[in-house]
């Protein structure tokens, strides 16, 4: 029971029973610390907000109306994919029922909550429940304005809008941002039904929020959940809210997919083994528009101004460095120009410190005529692009640098940017993991590898809100039905979408089993048959930067073997963590006595291995049981690809199924051939195990492998 005072007032914001049991209340620091001390109370941890993180990616990963994944799996019918975000508009084409011939699937238990904006007319057979959770963003932030954003679920933001048409959109032909990327807009799932769960607000994720969102979803019966948002930082799962939910959602059998995070080159977050964890990829789809220089110089960049944006007029150019004498004004962040300096001209600024339409706005206040945007070194050749309020290209950071030296060694340096308002589908190559992709190895467990795949993030088009233009600044008063984002959380509803795919073909599998498949069947090699690069290193992409590799939907529908778990397998997992009974508590919603004899992380039956040496540690044995979901009778061949220093032996060497769902197990040794005292650095090692079917089918079933030596400190 929680009480309250005028000293110590409590007050209770939901209560939790499927993704956990516990409560969301508002009390004083020393209430806080009273309920810790309670009898019963396994552990008390602060709210914590997580971050956010189309026409061609259909085509481009190889979906067909012929044959494959989407017509096998009747393109997702009466799957329910439960979005957790902004929320949705209701008004877009993407959300029409049109072609939904069927009633709401009958476990459907959900409702659709009216709210500011928002009623129950709102929803129909393709949009089928929305509801809203904001009792601990208005307990962190304050009671919501409403013209910040529309309390119920309607989408003022647009961020949910888009990731709800990507993974279930319908088809909507003559689709286009302000003319780019024309074509029929379709989500992945084109017949999977929405249900939406708004749990972001005008600032933030708040985490009891988000924990609710997901104890509705499950409960209202979807088959999925799309979760394109994460925490901040790092944290163990016993204190991480996604994780949390997401374990509770497994053991129901609610499949959960979540964003990789925007933060690459560096960490990586959601890496609980129970989530799909989905980096970004590139796609072959440019917007080309190139810098040309007043020496004729010409550098390519990347654009979505209208055609003759600058009508290829030269124009005076200056680096904002130089264009002020504040040290933030190479950032072109606000109040950093001085107009007098820039007015008339194409401003250079670089990317950081405030977002891209950002620096637009400022460019354009200080009476800029045009924008360009260099990369950092960090951020590779990535060609993302977006919207922008006067004509603007991106160029990576060797153009940058190109066109800083040009202007620093001429006197009067000028410049255009050339848009032709362009479209280009199929030169590109890709995909390419982007740079901003977060990676591991991850940071909270090692020896599970993270991220778990790949999926188009750059440059996709999906439906948009009625409320906020294209850039999503206040001031920009456009309204376009379609809009262009680029991040992993545009990645992970593909994966969601895909994923309703595999449901509807094969509605028994469990969540591990989709994502074994999806794994296992991933690929390797781009559009021009070479290793996938990463944006970042511009050499070929490993584990860490991919996973198992980008994904690949029709191969999915028949992987021929697949890494099976449940929940007493993730329990097991938990005790070989070290945790504490309590903290294992929270995450199980049960007692859990574990086992004096513990298993080891890297035990876990995944479907990729990340081996950890510590010192004076040369060999690392484990073991993983498969099961036969292709043909029968069938025969599988093992082939090891090394990583450098590190010998794999795998035992046996074949594995023969006699009927379609048996297991068979198999253990690898790992040994390493580096000194054992690990006394300087060395640098991860990567390989594969690969069983590839003799007989009864073709299928080659892939597990990356990555190794690291944990450094000795003494």
């Amino acid at each position: 029971q929680v009480s309250g005072s005028k000293s110590d007032p409590a007050a209770m914001l939901y209560m939790y029973d499927t993704v956990m049991h516990g409560f969301s209340v508002k009390l004083t620091s020393t209430g806080a610390q009273a309920m810790e001390n309670m009898d019963g109370c396994l552990a008390v941890f602060p709210d914590s907000v997580s971050k956010l993180h189309t026409t061609r990616t259909p085509d481009f990963m190889g979906l067909s109306f012929k044959d494959g994944l989407w017509p096998l799996s009747h393109y997702g019918d009466d799957v329910i994919v439960g979005m957790l975000d902004t929320g949705i508009w209701p008004e877009s084409k993407s959300f029409s029922d049109h072609g939904l011939i069927g009633p709401v699937p009958k476990k459907w238990k959900g409702e659709c909550e009216v709210g500011s904006g928002f009623n129950a007319s709102h929803c129909n057979n393709k949009l089928i429940g929305a509801r809203y959770f904001i009792k601990g963003y208005e307990t962190m932030y304050g009671r919501i304005h409403e013209k910040e954003d529309y309390r119920s679920p309607r989408d003022a933001d647009g961020h949910g809008t888009h990731t709800s048409s990507t993974a279930a959109g319908s088809e909507v032909p003559r689709s286009s941002l302000l003319g780019f990327a024309r074509g029929t807009a379709r989500g992945i799932a084109t017949k999977a039904r929405l249900a939406i769960y708004k749990v972001c607000w005008a600032v933030d994720c708040v985490s009891s929020d988000v924990l609710a969102g997901m104890e509705a979803a499950i409960s209202d019966g979807v088959d999925l959940l799309s979760l394109s948002l994460g925490l901040v930082a790092a944290v163990p799962y016993y204190h991480d809210p996604i994780a949390i939910g997401a374990l509770g959602a497994i053991e129901k059998g609610v499949f959960v997919s979540c964003s990789a995070g925007n933060s690459g080159p560096f960490a990586i977050f959601n890496t609980a083994p129970w989530i799909t964890t989905v980096g970004a990829s590139t796609i072959d789809r440019e917007f080309p528009a190139p810098v040309v220089l007043g020496n004729g110089k010409s550098y390519m960049g990347s654009s979505l101004n209208k055609r003759k944006a600058l009508a290829n007029e030269q124009l005076p150019l200056v680096y904002g460095k130089t264009a002020s004498s504040k040290e933030t004004a190479m950032l072109c962040v606000d109040g950093s120009l001085d107009p007098n300096m820039v007015r008339g001209k194409i401003v250079l600024c670089d990317l950081g410190g405030n977002t891209r339409a950002e620096k637009g706005l400022v460019v354009r206040r200080a009476g800029g005529a045009g924008m360009i945007l260099a990369n950092q070194p960090e951020q590779g050749d990535d060609s993302s692009t977006s919207c922008h309020l006067l004509p603007t290209t991106r160029v990576d950071s060797n153009a940058g640098e190109y066109i800083k030296v040009y202007i620093n060694t001429t006197r009067n340096p000028v410049a255009t940017i050339k848009s032709e308002g362009l479209t280009v589908v199929g030169k590109a190559r890709a995909p390419a993991v982007t740079a901003f992709s977060s990676r591991g190895p991850n940071t909270v467990v090692p020896e599970i590898l993270k991220p778990d795949l790949i999926a188009p993030g750059v440059n996709i088009l999906a439906a948009w809100t009625g409320h906020t233009g294209p850039t999503g600044l206040l001031s920009d008063k456009r309204k376009v039905d379609f809009n262009i984002l680029s991040g992993t959380s545009m990645s992970c509803p593909h994966v969601a979408g895909i994923a309703a795919l595999i449901r509807a073909a094969h509605p028994a599998w469990t969540p591990a089993a989709i994502k074994s498949a999806l794994m296992t069947s991933s690929v390797l090699l781009d559009n021009r048959k070479s290793p996938i690069s990463d944006s970042f290193t511009f050499l070929p992409a490993n584990a860490f930067a991919m996973g198992a590799g980008h994904v690949n939907p029709n191969a999915a529908l028949h992987p021929g073997l697949v890494y099976d778990l449940g929940i007493d397998d993730y329990v097991s997992f938990l005790c070989s963590l070290n945790y504490t009974a309590n903290q294992i508590h929270v995450l199980t919603r049960k007692a859990i006595s574990c086992p004096k004899l513990r298993s080891r992380p890297g035990d876990l039956n995944y479907p990729s291995f990340s081996v950890l040496f510590k010192p004076r540690n040369l060999i690392h044995v484990t073991r993983r049981t498969v099961t036969n979901v292709g043909g029968a009778p069938s025969v599988y061949e093992v082939a090891v690809e090394n990583p450098a220093n590190v010998t794999i032996i795998v035992e046996p060497k074949t594995l023969s199924f006699r009927k379609q769902n048996e297991k068979a197990n198999y253990t690898v040794r790992f040994e390493s051939k580096i000194a054992s005292d690990h006394k300087s650095s060395v640098r991860p090692a990567f390989g594969q195990i690969l069983w590839k079917c003799l007989k009864g089918g073709t299928q080659v079933v892939r597990s990356p492998v990555a190794i690291v030596w944990e450094e000795d400190e003494k």
